[in-house]
């Protein structure tokens, strides 16, 4: 049996105003008063009616994410802090999968007119400017990734050309200086790939490292197989890395398999380096040194960008948000380590 405000307030000696008070963390109410009350809520095991509550102020208590492939370690992760993140904010979060296109992006940016949800958080791949100009839902967006589209809406990025230089600096800093760039994606230039392509190339250039072409690879997807198959291409072509700096951590891990049916070891003739930080990274025979985009920082001000909208604690203006990143490093160029 569901138990009601009623009986709350009938536990704790106290009217059911008060009881409103204290569920709804309202200031003025005496650290006695709320202690009492919150003794008899959970007494009674008392559960707010999160869905008459939104109802309340106008809203469905719903917050879309939509993310280009559910299956990618990174986008579920990243899901699940977004989860976690909009339950603090007594939120419930909807996955929708677009598969990075256009079309279906479209779809989940103009889809939400009937006020199903309160506001949308969007990784788009292939969205255009013109699209996102034409939207007339007026329910919060809040976008991710590194596409930019000097539009009113909050976008919340990493510094993906400063992560690549990191992580390319760490190879360099180890001796190696034919590196290989794994995952280039061809006619891309908003995306990621790009971006840490260009950072792979500033960082040689640092170094004073002739930048070689013939070292980049690129990849139709983001798996474990795009890698395995562009580490193959590059060591049949001849051409011989001493390191590999990979797009992500699958196409990493990928690269590693074709290393080790090759003979070659990890990292004594190629050292690699991945991106994203999934949970495999940290579980292979051999581990993978990894640049850890902060997830969780990612999650949690996208949450507080909707929900600061729909609060009315933001202006109309766009802001441009950077988490941090970390270069955690692991066996993949450090090797194994005395036990």
């Amino acid at each position: 049996m569901s138990v009601s405000l009623r009986d709350v307030a009938e536990r704790a000696g106290v009217s059911v105003k008060t009881v409103s008070n204290v569920v709804n963390d309202f200031p003025h109410v005496t650290p006695a008063m709320r202690a009492r009350v919150q003794r008899a809520i959970d007494e009674l095991g008392y559960r707010p009616n999160l869905t008459a509550r939104h109802l309340r102020k106008g809203r469905t208590g719903l917050i879309a994410l939509a993310i280009p492939e559910l299956g990618n370690a990174y986008f579920a992760e990243l899901a699940a802090a977004v989860i976690d993140a909009a339950a603090r904010h007594e939120y419930t979060v909807l996955l929708d999968h677009t598969q990075g296109r256009r079309e279906q992006e479209i779809q989940v940016c103009q889809g939400f007119s009937a006020r199903v949800m309160d506001g949308l958080i969007l990784s788009p791949l292939e969205l255009e400017p013109e699209d996102l100009a034409a939207r007339t839902d007026q329910a919060p967006l809040v976008l991710l990734g590194e596409r930019r589209y000097d539009l009113p809406y909050d976008h919340i990025a990493i510094d993906n050309i400063a992560a690549a230089r990191a992580a390319v600096r760490h190879l360099l800093a180890l001796g190696r200086r034919r590196i290989a760039f794994l995952g280039a994606r061809q006619n891309r230039t908003h995306q990621p790939a790009h971006l840490r392509l260009v950072g792979w190339q500033a960082e040689l250039a640092a170094w004073g490292v002739p930048v070689d072409e013939a070292l980049v690879a690129t990849t139709q997807g983001w798996d474990h197989e795009d890698g395995s198959v562009a580490m193959a291409h590059l060591l049949d072509s001849g051409e011989r890395p001493d390191a590999v700096f990979a797009y992500n951590d699958l196409i990493a891990i990928g690269a590693m398999r074709v290393l080790f049916e090759r003979g070659l070891r990890v990292p004594e003739d190629i050292a690699v380096v991945g991106f994203d930080d999934i949970t495999e990274s940290r579980y292979g025979a051999v581990s993978l040194t990894t640049v850890a985009p902060d997830k969780q920082a990612i999650a949690r001000l996208a949450v507080e960008s909707v929900v600061g909208r729909l609060a009315g604690g933001q202006d109309g203006s766009s802001r441009e948000l950077q988490p941090g990143f970390t270069l955690v490093e692991r066996e993949s160029t450090l090797g194994r380590r005395a036990r």
